[in-house]
């Protein structure tokens, strides 16, 4: 059996353009087999802009600054192990409006597969199971403040998601 990861915090960047967004396919680790944006843990000494900066580069090679991108959510995912502990990770969504370079595959990373989507036609099926629960939201303009609650491997919900709209974070 693999290993179960465990994060406490972390960034995800979804690039968007009209009523476009680029997700790409997670390959190990958590949200495996997920589509998702670039994202990961917040290393130590790091701020979530400067993280989310680092990560969208490292996992599509595209480069942005900090007035390109907006703060859109922040959840907070209960998570359970397989042995029935739990751990908190506090994932800062952002989306970026604008960037230098086109997104690329970067096995490397763990993502591959960049792809637009119309916000009209978004895969929930193929993304985290809470994440249509908070995107519909912050698709439509709203940021968002949510709770998520997932089972062993974030493969499932295990609780209704709860969410909270707020003006500013």
């Amino acid at each position: 059996m693999r290993e179960e990861k465990v994060l406490k915090d972390a960034v995800v960047c979804f690039l968007v353009k009209a009523d476009w967004i680029m997700l790409m396919f997670k390959t190990d680790k958590i949200g495996k087999d997920c589509r998702n944006g670039p994202g990961g843990g917040v290393k130590k000494g790091e701020d979530i802009v400067f993280a989310a900066k680092r990560e969208l580069f490292e996992e599509s090679g595209v480069m942005t600054i900090a007035k390109w991108m907006e703060k859109v959510a922040e959840v907070d995912f209960h998570n359970m192990k397989s042995d029935g502990s739990m751990f908190i990770c506090k994932v800062h969504y952002f989306f970026v409006y604008r960037w230098l370079g086109v997104p690329e595959s970067r096995p490397k990373e763990n993502m591959i597969n960049p792809t637009w989507f119309s916000v009209y036609r978004m895969p929930y099926g193929e993304m985290m199971p809470a994440d249509e629960d908070f995107m519909e939201p912050i698709l439509w303009g709203y940021k968002v403040k949510a709770e998520a609650f997932l089972g062993p491997f974030q493969k499932e919900k295990i609780a209704p998601t709860q969410i909270e709209f707020v003006e500013v974070f």
